[in-house]
């Protein structure tokens, strides 16, 4: 099971952040704190796997970015890096070559796509087809609602 996702730049700014067990804002925010000082100094050869705490950090660096995954400390690490690399092959198909900005000025999208993927700490969808179809459908919805459109009258 997936504790925590987080996405973080190089300069330890978070992107994204999502937590599927109760956890307090306080201990977000320590949690975001360990995990960057842990993850940051390491090389790029090293292991992308941490150990912390009670889990397991998975991670992987995409550009300036590093995607994060905590989960359980049985769980398969190798399973938790290919959800990683299903997300940002959604990421990628849906804003084109994802980057940082991206994350940044769309970060509701990015979680729409994050809450597409995993369900309560677990991989939902597979299929990369049907994301990007849900994930379109939900942009239209949103225009014809910002345009007054059938969806506005309906709701």
């Amino acid at each position: 099971m997936i504790r925590y996702a987080l996405l973080f730049s190089k300069q330890s700014k978070i992107r994204l952040s999502k937590y599927y067990v109760l956890t307090s804002q306080k201990d977000r925010k320590r949690i975001e704190r360990e995990v960057m000082h842990a993850i940051l100094p390491r090389p790029a050869r090293a292991c992308n796997v941490v150990e912390y705490r009670d889990a397991k950090l998975v991670y992987r660096r995409y550009a300036s970015l590093y995607f994060c995954l905590a989960v359980d400390r049985d769980a398969n690490e190798l399973a938790a890096l290919e959800a990683i690399q299903h997300y940002v092959e959604i990421l990628d198909k849906y804003f084109g070559n994802v980057c940082e900005l991206d994350l940044v000025f769309n970060f509701h999208k990015a979680h729409y796509v994050l809450d597409e993927v995993f369900i309560a700490g677990h991989l939902q969808e597979t299929s990369k087809k049907l994301i990007a179809k849900l994930v379109g459908e939900h942009d239209a919805l949103v225009e014809r609602v910002k345009l007054g459109g059938p969806a506005a009258e309906d709701s």
